[in-house]
């Protein structure tokens, strides 16, 4: 039976902030579109995700982008998500035929919300703005400026442009001054290093707290005294324990005894969530979603064969993965500030030995972005089923945090 899973990428909105995800159908962990018809690739997407329930929990409850053929749109494949939860994709269309308008026009009065996809920039795609929500480009093929006189033509539409393949920040800054709304691409997660920057106080307080939750046996005192410096971290623990002990009362008379009260499961998810929230900011809130949800699925891996001998230090591992993106500092740096262990050090900063396999293993399976993936999971006698499982847990997981 052929391998099956998805791979995800965020689409941001002006301010960082995460619109939703297109889902990309993959047949194997090549980071690539596989040599299938397109409606195969929608159906096999519905029926093994979907179907499942994995679609919402991969999308995280926004909106997840899907390419749909002519043909599946007549074959109504969209009308199996609620109108809110998907943004159709046209794909394969070479020009808007009549029949194409008629279906479109179909899923509009519907209120589904649809995005022209390979636009080149061609007058007869005008006959499709009355329906369109958004128009994605990619700016690898059409260059941004021959956009300019387009604006006025969208403008009584109000369809919005997606920019495709946005590799770095600065072409961010560029493509929202010519007037896109919204990027997609790996802009978020490549590191900005500023020479000679150090770490602020209350970021350095955080990666200490991090590194304090994650060493064996966990010592309580020195926890309670990191948080007790900050006022919302007191808060958020009181109010943990207010969660957990729901039916219960408890007298809580210090930080110390609320801390022991969690837990020490429990205690490292406040930490991780608190902390990494005081860390980040809205350039790199995607990215702490998704450290979290590496470190989780990581995790996941490591508790049985061949992974299991590095299971202590997965989580932590999996949660700083991203912290050069977060800090925008070398992750050399950053680790002088925390007493971590050696196969730690050497799977953030050389991405080498056991642990940094299963790092890289992870992240790359996470953002379809990947080379070798394929030996990786030879090698380690791992399914593309298996992990598909276990990054749909993680993000289950992560999403249930929240709550």
């Amino acid at each position: 039976m052929q391998s099956a899973y998805i791979a995800r990428q965020a689409i941001f909105d002006s301010k960082s902030n995460t619109y939703g995800y297109e889902l990309l159908f993959r047949d194997s962990p090549e980071n690539s579109f596989p040599s299938i018809d397109g409606d195969v690739a929608t159906s096999k997407l519905i029926l093994q995700n979907h179907i499942l329930g994995d679609i919402q929990a991969l999308s995280m409850n926004k909106p997840a982008f899907i390419n749909f053929t002519e043909h599946s749109l007549v074959n109504k494949f969209p009308l199996m998500f609620d109108k809110d939860s998907i943004v159709i994709e046209l794909t394969g269309q070479q020009n808007p035929t009549k029949g194409l308008l008629k279906i479109v026009q179909f899923y509009h009065d519907k209120g589904y919300k649809i995005a022209l996809t390979e636009y080149d920039v061609a007058d007869h795609w005008q006959a499709l703005f009355p329906y369109l929500a958004m128009i994605k480009v990619d700016i690898e093929k059409i260059n941004p400026k021959r956009l300019l006189p387009l604006r006025t033509q969208l403008k009584p539409f109000n369809i919005k442009l997606v920019a495709e393949k946005v590799e770095t920040r600065f072409q961010r800054q560029a493509l929202a001054e010519i007037g896109f709304n919204y990027f997609q691409g790996f802009f978020y997660a490549e590191p900005e290093i500023i020479e000679g920057q150090i770490l602020a106080p209350i970021k350095t307080q955080m990666l200490n707290l991090i590194s304090e939750t994650f060493k064996s046996p966990l010592d309580f005192s020195a926890i309670s005294t990191i948080i007790s410096q900050d006022v919302n971290l007191s808060l958020g623990l009181l109010k943990m324990v207010n969660n957990v002990a729901t039916g219960t009362r408890v007298e809580v008379t210090s930080l110390k005894q609320a801390a022991a009260y969690l837990g020490e499961d429990k205690l490292r998810q406040f930490v991780s969530i608190l902390a990494l929230s005081k860390l980040s900011s809205e350039d790199s809130d995607e990215i702490s979603k998704q450290a979290l949800i590496t470190a989780r699925m990581m995790s996941s891996l490591a508790k049985s064969n061949p992974f299991r001998e590095i299971y202590e230090y997965s989580f932590i591992t999996g949660l700083l993965s991203s912290m050069e993106v977060i800090l925008s500092m070398s992750m050399a740096d950053i680790l002088k500030t925390m007493p971590l262990a050696a196969p730690i050090e050497q799977a953030l900063i050389e991405k080498t030995g056991l642990l940094g396999e299963l790092l890289q293993l992870t992240c790359d399976f996470i953002t379809g972005r990947t080379s070798d993936i394929n030996e990786r999971v030879g090698k380690f006698e791992l399914s593309t089923e298996g992990l598909q499982k276990e990054f749909v847990a993680a993000t289950n997981w992560y999403t249930q945090l929240l709550r």
